[in-house]
């Protein structure tokens, strides 16, 4: 179906209301990946739909379909007037009054070489070659290379005359070594899984896809021999396929807004941050500026406008340590009173937006890594992100990673496996001691961040450089 046509559709079926839009998504997804270098089934599907939104009489209604038709586009837009009638009056705010964004941009992500430009048959050989390239050892007993694309089109519409409509495409590399020696098994990654961008097969190069995999390969097995990284009071430098799970998790989603007002907190929690601290609150040290940033073209969360139409800007959430601002959508600012971001986010066509992350990126400080080791006196370097977990208020966390080396007097000395920290929040950002410069930066990314009931699950952008933290409780596993 064509814009036009759905355009000219839905307006002959919207129901008289204060507020009725249509957010039509599309989207096509195909896996392919090759395991112990077999071609696993290729994986391909396609899910299309359009959700109605009505506002009326103070109430908020939606009416979801993959039924297209002017019939099953009018059946949608009726329960989503009767749910408006329904919940007005009952609501936490009264919806008429949400002044609500009638977009008319276009965003597409740029692609250079896309998904459809080379043949499956190549993409699979490509596959094999970088699978085959990760079994250079006997004790390596399982190793994958796979590739993950995803298409979608989306279009948002109002009935009374508005018009956005995005074209993204996203890729997700994979590669992974595991290896074992008696009762020892150790695990790389390829970032962690966390190589996620927008963009075609030019991704491929700009993460180091073609080239990784020998060295994969060979930290797996150095790990099996390592020993347990030691544990204390220490230094750590984390690397950004670190860095970007504990912004996710310890920056993230504690800012969300809906999350603050209580909306999470039967399924999974709420927030130690609370609506006074905005502009107030020392979330961390000077060193830590984190921003919002839908715009970036290759990020793997950027976009022109959120899923209800307001449109993406950069904007400061951590200024110079200092907590300027949550992650609320316009309907969260009308609850709450206060600004926030363009991050109305829905999983798909069948679920309603609500507060999520996008690009939440920690800016680029002046130090390289190599100034950072050469500040540690005792230290543990950590890379790759392999488990976290964070209590319901988003506040004492503890993670661990795949990869770790002993920093002694400025210098890295031997490799360790199972390296594990723990800390809370309110605290752990302000022994930010160093922040790495642009040469320590890269941008990564998740496919499944959870939240929401009915549970939703997006995509969410990080970038970040190297970053060193003082007086960090270090752990390694048994």
């Amino acid at each position: 179906m064509t814009p036009e046509r759905l355009v000219e559709t839905f307006r002959r079926v919207a129901p008289g209301a204060d507020f009725v839009s249509l957010r039509y998504v599309d989207e096509r997804s195909e896996v392919l990946q090759v395991r112990q270098d077999l071609l696993q089934p290729v994986a391909t599907s396609v899910d299309a739909g359009a959700m109605v939104t009505v506002i009326d009489r103070g109430g908020l209604g939606y009416g979801a379909t993959s039924d297209l038709s002017e019939g099953g586009l009018r059946r949608a837009a009726e329960q989503a007037l009767e749910w408006a009638h329904r919940t007005a009056g009952h609501s936490v705010v009264d919806f008429s009054k949400i002044e609500m964004p009638r977009p008319s941009a276009e965003w597409r992500t740029p692609v250079r070489v896309p998904w459809e430009s080379v043949s499956l048959n190549q993409k699979i050989d490509w596959l094999k070659a970088e699978c085959a390239r990760l079994k250079t050892d006997p004790r390596i007993v399982d190793w994958e290379a796979t590739l993950w694309n995803v298409a979608t089109e989306s279009w948002y519409m109002t009935a009374d005359g508005a018009l956005g409509r995005q074209q993204f495409n996203y890729l997700v590399p994979v590669l992974r070594a595991t290896a074992n020696e008696g009762a020892e098994t150790a695990t790389r990654t390829l970032g962690g899984r966390g190589y996620c961008r927008q963009g075609g097969l030019e991704v491929l190069d700009d993460v180091g896809f073609r080239t990784a995999a020998p060295q994969i390969a060979s930290d797996a097995l150095e790990l099996l021999t390592a020993p347990n990284c030691p544990s204390g009071k220490m230094d750590v430098v984390l690397a950004p396929d670190q860095m970007i799970l504990q912004i996710h998790e310890s920056i993230g989603h504690p800012l969300e807004l809906d999350r603050i007002l209580g909306d999470e907190r039967n399924y999974a929690g709420t927030s130690f941050v609370t609506l006074d601290m905005l502009g107030t609150y020392r979330y961390g040290s000077d060193l830590l500026n984190v921003t919002y940033d839908p715009t970036l073209p290759s990020q793997f969360a950027s976009y022109g406008f959120d899923d209800d139409g307001v449109p993406a800007r950069k904007e400061f959430v951590i200024r110079n340590g200092i907590l300027e601002r949550a992650l609320g959508s316009v309907v969260s600012q009308s609850r709450a009173g206060l600004a926030g971001v363009a991050n109305a986010r829905a999983q798909s066509w069948n679920r309603p937006p609500i507060d999520r992350m996008a690009n939440l990126n920690l800016e680029c400080g002046t130090s390289s890594l190599d100034e950072m080791i050469a500040a540690v006196e005792h230290g543990v370097y950590m890379k790759t992100n392999c488990s976290w977990s964070i209590d319901d208020s988003r506040n004492k966390f503890q993670f661990g990673c795949e990869w770790g080396q002993v920093i002694e007097n400025g210098r890295l000395t031997n490799v360790v496996k199972k390296p594990n920290y723990r800390g809370i929040s309110a605290t752990f950002w302000r022994n930010l001691k160093m922040v790495g410069d642009a040469s320590t930066h890269d941008v990564m990314g998740t496919p499944y961040c959870g939240k929401g009931e009915p549970n939703q699950v997006v995509r969410v952008g990080h970038a970040s450089p190297a970053c060193l933290f003082a007086d960090v409780d270090v752990f390694g596993g048994e």
